[in-house]
């Protein structure tokens, strides 16, 4: 959906410090000086921030906290702090790092903790049994002492101020389950600078929804809603009370997040920023063939599947981690054929080496030759 026109908002000034404190952090310096040019604004699904190259420096950190956030959905946090005792790279709001597991699985976490603390970082991981192995391991192997490296960190889900870079001058939070991870932050940080919001936290049961307690702090600006009392709510349910000159910033369940865009198709001069947990569903979707050019095997991609779907089927150790289209953990090497690229973050210069994202992009004729 698009904003036809910038409506007026107040510039709010920023407060010294997330969490109050006197002295003025460098985060909040940063993010004023970098977004205190007003512009216009689109409103997106799934916005994401220009990314030339990936951060793809690593960092070796050890857990130092771990707590269980929620025991009916098994989702334990963990702190992690530098290994060599060194202040850790500052972050913003949606950012996430890339955690590399003991097994070389590549894992994409969401901070949830003080952008100002440059001491630790703060995960969550919620348990999937069935799932690509990457939450059980981090539920099985990690302890307080375990040794890890880290990427980023990252922000495909970054978050526009009211004032500063964004014409919003209210905001609308919503949260399913895990999604509250990168959401939190979000919500500290307007609350800090005295914007005008309001959160829904959705999710199965009180049991299931991780750092219940933080949120509820904020009192009544907060809406829990849970299934078991309420029943699935609806996309509509979600907004109830959003108006124009909002900007809502939504994460969860791909089937919520993508009630939450229906809904908001209704209601003109409202900015949608979400992230999903899942990869987004396949539009425009034809069949085509890869070719593994190392072995000469050739492999059906269906129009409703992705080439990684069908590469892993095969060889269920190929890379992979977001299935977004932005890690670039499934990147493959194009020999021949018309690829379909449908990523964020290869630059012209890769896709004209050949580079591919597996996880999302697709053939833009019958068959793709790739090097594997």
């Amino acid at each position: 959906m698009t904003v036809a026109d910038p409506y007026p908002g107040a510039s709010l000034p920023l407060p010294a410090d997330l969490y109050g404190r006197p002295r003025r952090d460098r985060t909040l310096r940063l993010l004023d000086a970098v977004v205190d040019a007003r512009m216009r604004w689109t409103a997106l699904t799934n916005r994401r921030e220009p990314t030339p190259r990936a951060d793809d420096r690593r960092i070796g950190v050890r857990v130092v906290e771990r707590r269980i956030r929620a025991h009916d959905n098994e989702v334990v946090s963990l702190r992690l702090a530098a290994a060599d005792g060194r202040d850790l790279p500052r972050w913003r709001p949606g950012a996430h790092l890339d955690v590399e597991l003991p097994s070389g699985r590549l894992r994409q976490y969401s901070l949830c903790g003080d952008p100002a603390d440059t001491r630790t970082y703060r995960i969550a991981v919620r348990r999937i049994p069935g799932g690509g192995g990457g939450s059980e391991e981090v539920h099985r192997a990690l302890t307080v002492g375990s040794a890890l490296k880290v990427r980023g960190p990252r922000n495909a889900f970054p978050f526009a101020v009211p004032g500063h870079g964004s014409p919003a001058i209210r905001l609308r939070f919503v949260a399913g389950g895990i999604g509250i991870t990168p959401i939190l932050p979000m919500i500290r940080l307007a609350d800090t600078l005295g914007i005008d919001w309001t959160a829904v936290y959705t999710g199965r049961a009180r049991e299931t929804l991780p750092f219940l307690d933080e949120v509820e702090r904020f009192g009544g600006r907060v809406t829990v809603r849970t299934d078991d009392r309420s029943g699935l709510p609806t996309g509509a349910e979600l907004v109830d009370g959003v108006r124009r000159g909002t900007a809502v910033y939504c994460c969860g369940p791909a089937p919520m997040v993508g009630a939450v865009a229906t809904a908001l198709r209704e209601i003109s001069g409202v900015e949608l920023h979400s992230e999903r947990f899942s990869a987004p569903p396949i539009v425009d979707g034809v069949p085509f063939e890869i070719e593994l050019a190392r072995s000469g095997e050739v492999l059906a991609v269906p129009a409703d599947r992705s080439a990684l779907d069908v590469l892993l089927a095969h060889r269920p150790d190929q890379p992979y981690s977001c299935r977004q289209g932005f890690c670039r953990t499934c990147r493959v090497r194009v020999l021949a054929g018309a690829p379909d690229h449908r990523d964020s973050v290869l630059t012209p210069a890769e896709r004209a080496a050949g580079d591919l994202l597996a996880c999302v992009s697709r053939c833009a004729g019958d068959r793709l030759v790739l090097d594997l």
